[in-house]
């Protein structure tokens, strides 16, 4: 699987987990996004950046 193959599983497994969390109650909803956001911050903080 080449980056760009693997870029767009990331894009489905993303949008996948959204509807999940959409189809929630509020509440549900509101801590789900909450646990989304903060499992997105680690992924990007642990991938190496280029230097500012």
């Amino acid at each position: 699987m080449d980056g760009a193959d693997a870029h767009e599983d990331e894009h489905g497994d993303l949008l996948s987990t959204l509807e999940v969390i959409e189809a929630q109650p509020l509440a549900t909803r509101a801590e789900a996004y909450d646990t989304l956001h903060d499992t997105l911050a680690r992924r990007l903080e642990a991938t190496p950046g280029t230097p500012s």
